[in-house]
């Protein structure tokens, strides 16, 4: 049990360090990125959930 949360509390300090990086140097998409970006994802989670549901219909 502990070493369970002491890999949880790496993974959270290190993603508090990542997020204030991140929000400190990356710069600003533009509106048709974030359009583009979002539909790309849209369509990869679709074909993730079918992949998934047909693994389950075939006992993958």
């Amino acid at each position: 049990m502990t070493k369970l949360l002491t890999i949880l509390l790496v993974l959270f300090a290190v993603l508090g360090v990542l997020v204030m990086v991140l929000e400190r140097y990356a710069r600003p998409v533009s509106a048709e990125t974030q359009s583009r970006m979002s539909s790309t994802i849209m369509v990869l989670v679709f074909i993730l959930l079918v992949g998934r549901l047909l693994m389950e219909l075939f006992g993958g």
